[in-house]
C-alpha cells in the first residue's frame, strides 16, 4: 500500500524486453530484493539492486495497462516506496495498481499553480468525483472538476518541483488509478 506522496524523482536507465532499472538515491535506503516500489504509481517488485539502482520486471498485464512501456533511458519516473505501518497517511489510500492510462489534454498556468486537463477512459469515469482523489503516476491529486471524458487537476508549484509532471507535456500518456473505495462501494452495491 502506498500513499501517493512521490519521495523521489528517479530516472530510467535500462529498459529491456520485460525489465526495467532505476537509477535512485533516497528510495535506495533499507531497500531489500523482493520490496515493492511504486514506479509512476504502478506496484513493481525489486528483482536486482546496486548502491544507486535497481530492477523490476514488468509483465505484459503490467505493460498493457500501464504506461510504463513508453519509457526510455533518461526519462524520469516517480518513486515512492510501501507505507509503512507507522507511517502517516498524507495522500490517500493507493493501491499501485493502475487502472487504466490517461491523455495530458492541457497544461495552463492558474496564478502559481498549474491546471492539468486529463482525458479518462469512460469507464473509469465513474469513479472520478469532484473534490476527490486520483492517482496520476503514483501521485495523490484531488480533483477540480470532471466532465463526461475528462477531468482537471490544480497542481501546486512544490508537487510539480517534486515529480515527473513538470517534464508531462500534451499527448503524453500517464497511469490513472481511482479510489479504491469507490470500487469496493460499486462491488458491494452490485450484489
Amino acid at each position: 500500500m502506498f500513499t501517493g506522496i512521490v519521495e523521489e524523482v528517479g530516472s530510467v536507465t535500462q529498459l529491456e524486453g520485460y525489465r526495467m532499472s532505476v537509477a535512485a538515491d533516497l528510495v535506495m535506503g533499507g531497500m531489500k530484493l523482493g520490496d515493492s516500489m511504486a514506479v509512476n504509481g504502478a506496484c513493481l517488485t525489486v528483482v536486482e539492486m546496486g548502491a544507486k539502482e535497481f530492477s523490476v520486471d514488468l509483465s505484459p498485464e503490467t505493460l498493457r495497462r500501464t504506461s510504463l512501456g513508453d519509457l526510455a533511458p533518461g526519462k524520469v519516473v516517480n518513486l515512492e516506496r510501501p507505507l509503512a505501518v507507522s507511517d502517516r497517511l498524507g495522500g490517500h489510500i493507493v493501491q499501485g495498481h493502475v487502472d487504466a492510462t490517461g491523455r495530458l489534454t492541457s497544461s495552463k498556468p492558474e496564478a502559481d499553480c498549474i491546471i492539468l486537463r486529463v482525458r479518462c477512459p469512460k469507464r473509469m469515469m465513474r469513479y472520478i468525483v469532484e473534490k476527490g482523489f486520483i492517482t496520476v503516476d503514483g501521485i495523490s491529486l484531488t480533483v477540480v472538476k470532471k466532465d463526461t471524458a475528462s477531468f482537471t487537476l490544480s497542481v501546486i508549484p512544490y508537487t510539480l518541483e517534486h515529480t515527473n509532471l513538470k517534464d508531462k507535456a500534451p499527448g503524453d500518456r500517464i497511469n490513472l488509478e481511482s479510489d479504491i473505495v469507490a470500487k469496493y462501494i460499486e462491488s458491494l452495491l452490485e450484489r
